[in-house]
């Protein structure tokens, strides 16, 4: 079977730059990771990571579907997603993703010990030392996998007057009333101040 994951972008226009895709695989927060089961059954199941040196680090539970289909076929892909806008009058919808694909190994020892530390600083940096003798008591009782990255692809949609930190900030576009439609109703005034959530 070809390796689909070396096809080329069909919408070169909406292909995000190598770096910005490495930038979003860092900055994301959560993933999904997509296995194949040895009857050829496909998995995806959300995973929190870190991405570090060409690779992604992820954790486990020491049995269970993932574990087995990890063990199964080395083979996987792996996909982040960033800020999404919809823009219903546009029919259409701002977004910005990677996806890599890659084989996964196993760590143990010492290169398991550094992928926890990674994952610690990512999502509990204000709680370091505890995430420190956390590691130290209860590694055994976690498996820790790299998805080394053989294949990475960004793409983007900004559509058209768009600029943000993450896809552009939007220019609100007036849909035009078809003839003998209403006017549309002043929009409210602004609150004078935040409301709590």
């Amino acid at each position: 079977m070809d390796d689909q994951s070396e096809r080329p972008m069909r919408r070169k226009d909406r292909e995000s730059p190598e770096e910005d895709a490495r930038e979003l695989l860092i900055r994301g927060q959560y993933g999904f990771l997509s296995l194949v089961g040895p009857a050829g059954e496909p998995y995806g199941v959300p995973i929190s990571y870190v991405y570090q040196n060409g690779e992604i680090f992820f954790h486990s539970a020491p049995d269970g579907r993932k574990v087995d289909y990890l063990c199964g076929s080395a083979r996987a892909s792996f996909c982040v997603v960033g800020a999404t806008e919809l823009l219903p009058a546009q029919f259409a919808t701002r977004y910005q993703s990677a996806i890599v694909s890659g084989q996964v190994r196993e760590l143990v020892g010492e290169e398991k010990i550094q992928a926890l530390v990674w994952l610690v600083e990512k999502y509990s940096a204000e709680f370091l030392q505890e995430g420190l003798e956390y590691i130290a008591s209860d590694q055994g009782k976690t498996r820790v996998f790299a998805l080394h990255i053989r294949h990475l692809s960004g793409k983007r949609r900004a559509c058209a007057n768009a600029v943000s930190p993450l896809l552009g900030e939007p220019v609100p576009r007036t849909r035009t009333p078809s003839p003998g439609s209403p006017a549309a109703p002043p929009s409210p005034p602004e609150p004078s101040s935040v409301r709590p959530r």
